[in-house]
């Protein structure tokens, strides 16, 4: 599955979509899927918590692992995906409509310190 250009994308494997309110979607890429496996439990940060660029904001479990989410950006969480409670192995079938928080920025300059799909499939080798 090819990444969409339309994301942009922090090396620690999370995404960042940009919605109409000015509010950003976040999510896991699909290579982080596939490296975690099966996925059993998601935690999000919860609902106004306060996010920093590249630091551990929640938790992904898999039948094999479990592994930090790391905030592509810095803001404040406004909301979380409710449907990943009964439903988290959503991200393995697809992880770039499987968001996991949406996210206001509180610093825009930090997107341009995010990849672009091409730059991003290049940093997986």
């Amino acid at each position: 599955m090819p990444n969409p250009a339309d994301l942009k994308y922090h090396e620690a494997h999370t995404w960042l979509k940009a919605e109409a309110d000015g509010i950003y979607r976040v999510g896991i890429t699909e290579h982080a899927q596939q490296e975690l496996g099966d996925v059993v439990y998601v935690q999000s940060p919860e609902v106004g918590a306060t996010v920093k660029q590249g630091e551990a904001c929640g938790v992904i479990e898999s039948v094999k692992t479990a592994a930090d989410l790391h905030a592509p950006a810095s803001g404040v969480v406004v909301e979380v995906n409710p449907a990943l409670a009964d439903a988290p192995e959503s991200v393995n079938t697809d992880p770039y409509g499987a968001w996991i928080f949406r996210l206001r920025l509180s610093d825009a300059a930090e997107l341009s310190a995010l990849l672009d799909a091409a730059a991003y499939e290049k940093a997986l080798g």
